[in-house]
């Protein structure tokens, strides 16, 4: 069973082509800018079976073409893994792209967690990697963990040549200083299985959820970074 917040049945950004996103609840993060915070909270949402959700993805099949597909995001579906894994196993079975949404924060080698990840592995075709911040101390001041673990799934998914699109949510102020970019760049540098990497404006739209939910929101004096430093960002990130 899946617990499910939410779906995006024309979903374009969230991988490649026109996909089905299947939004699932539970995040152990707590990142400062999260647009999601409805998705924290691992209890509640739809309890669903993966055939359930796999047949309502089936019926937007047609819309897909040759590039689309599922794409499971969160909350971190990660923390679901087993029911997650069934349902890309079932989905690769009818030849569906598979595409899985990570922030990898439970990522660990441990023998609780990597064999269920390895078999994961076997039905993605894709993984979208949010990688929020090179420095480990920084990256814990903005989502309460550190990245050890983070890095570690980049790693391990270079090793295994799994293809990867980065995604990097810059926040002025937060993540946008020049040493830390170089750092992030010279990091990636040494993997050789990105495909994409994708700079992506900090927005405030989810603001009113931390509202109705009584979380105070410690960024309301940030503003979106200026198309000038998007452009300096990618530049350093992707040339």
């Amino acid at each position: 069973m899946l617990r499910v917040h939410s779906v995006e049945s024309f979903g374009s950004v969230d991988g490649p082509g026109i996909r089905f996103v299947i939004f699932l609840k539970g995040c152990a993060m707590r990142c400062r800018y999260c647009h999601n915070p409805d998705t924290w909270d691992r209890a509640g949402g739809n309890l669903r079976s993966v055939d359930d959700v796999l047949s309502q993805a089936l019926r937007y099949r047609s819309y897909w073409g040759d590039k689309g597909g599922i794409t499971v995001s969160g909350g971190e579906a990660l923390l679901q893994v087993r029911p997650l894994t069934e349902l890309f196993r079932k989905a690769k079975a009818l030849g569906v792209n598979t595409c899985l949404d990570t922030s990898a924060q439970p990522f660990s080698r441990k023998e609780s967690f990597f064999p269920a990840f390895e078999q994961l592995m076997h039905f993605t075709d894709l993984v979208l990697l949010d990688i929020k911040h090179i420095d480990s101390d920084a990256h814990k001041q903005l989502t309460g963990w550190d990245n050890r673990g983070i890095l570690d799934c980049a790693r391990y998914l270079s090793d295994i040549h799994k293809p990867v699109w980065i995604r990097y949510v810059l926040v002025p102020g937060i993540n946008d200083d020049d040493e830390s970019l170089h750092r992030y760049r010279a990091f990636l540098d040494t993997l050789d299985n990105v495909e994409r990497v994708e700079v992506l404006p900090y927005h405030s739209l989810g603001v009113y959820k931390w509202e109705q939910l009584g979380i105070p929101y410690t960024l309301k004096e940030v503003e979106p970074p200026t198309e000038e430093s998007l452009r300096h960002v990618r530049k350093i990130l992707t040339e």
